[in-house]
């Protein structure tokens, strides 16, 4: 199982790379994130989560299968937005709701190196998002409420004294 880096750790704040090659590096850190992300109850985790700054993410949510996406681009988001309670393995214990639209298209390639393009919504469209801000040095922290999001960071250095 990896270690998941948490709120503070600079890489968090930066912008992943573009995977190169896919290779037998490239799936054996798959695996280990999808153990990793079970092991922690999570139902997505970037890369960039566990130390590696490539392009990767996962997600596997209820009533629908394991996903991979290496190099995903976002392509078109609904009008509609929803707000939703999100949270976070890199950001444990703390919880807030964030607004995003509520649908997205998006193109990636799988773990076998073959492009796809996906039409999500609801849970998994929400999930590609916060996984996809990951790459992008993004955290649903910074989605929300400066003052909401000061005071949440405050608790959270709380509970990590604990």
């Amino acid at each position: 199982m990896l270690n998941i880096i948490t709120l503070g750790d600079e890489r968090l704040k930066k912008h992943s790379i573009l995977v190169p090659d896919f290779n037998g590096e490239i799936n054996h850190l798959i695996e280990q994130m999808f153990e990793t992300m079970y092991q922690n109850k999570g139902i997505g985790l970037s890369a960039v989560q566990v130390g590696n700054m490539f392009r990767i993410f996962i997600t596997n949510i209820e009533k629908d299968e394991p996903r991979v996406f290496i190099n995903p681009e976002l392509i078109e988001t609904s009008l509609e937005q929803e707000t939703f309670e999100e949270g976070c393995l890199s950001v444990p214990e703390i919880n807030a709701d964030v607004i995003r639209p509520a649908a997205v298209k998006f193109q990636a390639w799988n773990q076998k190196g073959r492009p796809f393009s996906l039409d999500a919504d609801n849970l998994l469209a929400r999930v590609i998002q916060h996984e996809l801000d990951h790459l992008n040095g993004i955290l649903f922290l910074d989605r929300i409420d400066h003052k909401k999001k000061e005071r949440l960071i405050r608790h959270y250095k709380q509970l990590q004294k604990k």
